[in-house]
């Protein structure tokens, strides 16, 4: 059994109603965990989730109670400025460069696509400007890295034996999207959609680091993906699995 950290996968969505002359606006809390946390405990690992507004001030420097840490839809900011830092100009811990030795030490990371990961939209997740880029199998792209799949496509496997994919077998139900990424010499590539990496890992120092650059829960990926697929649990627990190693 592996403890698990996830960071991110939560949001807030605000609202604006106008009724001719009048308006209000509404907020709803929403939390995209839920398949994930539920993949992994299903395989025996303990999760403890951080929420995305929670990052910023919680995020641990020391990371030495996790075997596995997933960055899923939080960007750099989240855990570049803790409060302290952002809002009273104090200095305080580099977590990103804590992750990265982190992992060189032995720790496994993972990162999980969305509009927040990698580049992200309109370059908003940033993470190519940060210490933490060097330690993904991937290099992310200078622009906004977005592929939208409306129609959806499936994943090609392109190395089904590697343990990372939990011996998953068969199709894969489509995706509508993911972050675009170019691999590094050393990295392998396990799963590709539209040609370019969807599942890749790779070895950091002592440690290890894989993404994942589609979505983990909707939109991304449908209900057909995280929900009704008995792969989904042996694609994302193979991951953390390997990671752990």
């Amino acid at each position: 059994m592996s403890r698990v950290l996830i960071a991110g996968e939560s949001w807030v969505t605000q609202s604006t109603h106008i009724k001719g002359v009048d308006h209000f606006t509404t907020s709803s809390y929403v939390v995209g965990v839920e398949p994930l946390r539920k993949a992994l405990e299903s395989r025996g690992h303990e999760v403890v989730h951080l929420p995305a507004h929670l990052v910023p001030a919680e995020f641990p420097a020391d990371l030495s109670g996790y075997d596995v840490v997933v960055l899923s839809d939080i960007g750099a900011n989240s855990l570049q400025l803790a409060p302290e830092v952002f809002e009273r100009a104090r200095a305080g811990a580099d977590r990103l460069a804590a992750l990265r030795a982190w992992v060189s030490a032995g720790g496994g990371l993972l990162m999980i696509g969305g509009y927040l990961s990698f580049t992200g939209f309109e370059g908003k997740a940033a993470f190519r400007n940060t210490v933490l880029h060097e330690v993904l199998p991937v290099e992310l792209l200078a622009e906004d890295d977005r592929v939208e799949l409306p129609a959806g496509a499936a994943a090609a496997v392109t190395d089904p034996s590697h343990p990372a994919l939990g011996g998953v077998s068969g199709a894969w139900p489509d995706l509508l999207g993911y972050n675009r990424v170019r691999p590094r010499a050393a990295t392998k590539v396990l799963a590709t959609l539209n040609e370019d990496p969807l599942v890749a890992v790779a070895e950091y120092g002592r440690g290890r680091s894989a993404v994942f650059t589609s979505d983990c829960s909707p939109h991304w990926a449908p209900t057909e993906f995280c929900e009704d697929w008995d792969g989904y649990a042996r694609v994302f627990g193979g991951l953390v699995e390997w990671l752990a190693a």
